[in-house]
């Protein structure tokens, strides 16, 4: 009896305790008790207000292409995408303004005069070490090459954002069938491609038809060689023999009768759209309009006899931010989210050639493409792209790459039209290039 008394005492005991405890919170009534730590929400960020001038694309690609990723990831940022079309929106015009943009996309070839010279130039090396950003990602043609171009001591002012374009050559197989000639393939040379050609130029029920166009400076200013117009470290033109070998390529082409280049370099590079040329020399593009033509392909470039094994290309434009800018960690985590594993897989699949390192984003290259459906295009990564041309030296005058590149185009116009030979139109290239070389430096005496 007495243990049970007992047992009965204790029971009641803790269940007094037990209620004393529940009482404090849980506390036994000889324990401190615990302070209760509230956990406040997070301040939302600010709203921020991102601008980007970038010229050359339309806003309708712009937000197909990065709106809903960037609402999605950054749903306080809003990303503006500045009126860049027409003289009154240039960036030296949003400059004088005042009104500098965050982000401006820009081309390695005018990063000196549209970027640094303007002085909006901000090195991003800081922010990739702050956020641990992976440059290993991107093709290091594209990081490399824009940092030779652009830096004084490693500075970081861009980063490669899709489209680039490289080299092709396309084929129009109706024609090939109506001259019972076999379709092209990868890997052929340009002597192939030349009898070819002459074996289509020819006139067929009335109608003239050409073996061979091209988007000649697509071959001049993207070629294989890397080769400036300019001379890097000289007054002059680069390479003579190599520039007298590249144009002597190529106007054999419009030397084969019947197959004359058209008086302008515009009406050439259209004729393929015509459906009676057999092959067009041109570069692999999201943009280009072929859907005229019922039957075409296309097979990789093929390079000229000694040069390096590689494909010229129209290199990517560049993200940069601007010194300027109040937001530079919005606008950098902004230019992450655009250069995203997903938007570039989302590109890659849309026809655009993304500037990421790994082969998977190549392989899915067009597979959503209407356009490029059932096309070969393993011809637009045969051969590995080709670097970046060089910049001038340090301490040498910068002329506007176009304007020298313009240059070359003329010569090679004029030579194959056959109103000069190819050396008098590369000898009054260098004539020109010297002219221009002291127009530019006469601005700064």
């Amino acid at each position: 009896m007495k243990s049970n008394k007992l047992l009965s005492c204790t029971l009641v005991g803790l269940s007094l305790a037990a209620m004393l405890s529940a009482c404090n919170g849980g506390t036994a009534p000889n324990s401190e008790a615990s302070k209760e730590t509230v956990t406040k929400p997070e301040k939302p960020p600010e709203p921020v207000e991102i601008k980007v001038h970038a010229a050359g694309v339309s806003d309708d690609e712009l937000n197909a292409r990065f709106k809903e990723a960037l609402k999605k990831k950054f749903p306080h940022i809003t990303v503006t995408w500045l009126p860049s079309s027409g003289a009154q929106n240039t960036i030296e015009e949003y400059i004088a303004r005042g009104d500098i943009p965050d982000i401006i996309r820009g081309l390695s070839s005018t990063v000196r005069t549209k970027y640094l010279d303007l002085g909006l130039g901000y090195d991003m090396n800081e922010l990739v070490k702050k956020y641990k950003y992976d440059l290993t990602r991107f093709n290091p043609i594209f990081i490399n090459g824009f940092v030779e171009l652009s830096a004084q001591n490693g500075e970081l002012y861009g980063l490669p954002v899709s489209p680039f374009f490289s080299r092709v050559l396309y084929y129009n197989k109706d024609v090939f069938d109506k001259f019972g000639q076999p379709y092209l393939k990868d890997g052929m040379n340009w002597d192939q491609i030349y009898e070819a050609a002459k074996k289509m130029t020819r006139t067929e029920d009335g109608i003239d038809y050409r073996g061979f166009s091209a988007n000649a400076s697509t071959f001049l200013t993207y070629n294989e060689y890397s080769l400036s117009t300019l001379d890097p470290a000289k007054d002059e033109l680069s390479h003579f023999d190599t520039w007298q070998k590249i144009l002597n390529n190529y106007i054999r082409f419009f030397q084969i009768p019947g197959n004359a280049i058209r008086p302008t370099l515009a009406e050439e590079g259209a004729m393929f759209q015509k459906g009676t040329v057999a092959i067009h020399a041109d570069i692999y593009s999201p943009y280009l309009d072929l859907s005229m033509l019922k039957n075409w392909d296309m097979v990789s470039t093929p390079i000229i006899d000694g040069a390096p094994k590689k494909i010229g290309t129209f290199p990517p434009g560049y993200l940069m931010i601007t010194k300027q800018s109040k937001h530079k960690d919005e606008a950098f985590q902004v230019i992450m989210e655009m250069l995203s594993d997903d938007v570039q897989m989302k590109d890659s699949r849309n026809g655009f050639l993304p500037t990421l390192a790994k082969k998977e984003f190549l392989d899915v290259l067009a597979q959503d493409s209407k356009a490029y459906k059932g096309k070969n295009m393993k011809a637009v990564t045969y051969y590995e792209f080709a670097p970046l041309r060089p910049t001038r030296a340090k301490g040498m005058t910068v002329i506007e790459t176009n304007t020298a590149d313009a240059l070359m185009r003329d010569a090679f116009l004029n030579s194959a039209l056959g109103k000069d030979d190819v050396n008098t139109a590369l000898r009054k290239v260098d004539e020109q290039l010297k002219k221009e070389v002291e127009k530019e430096r006469s601005k700064t005496k």
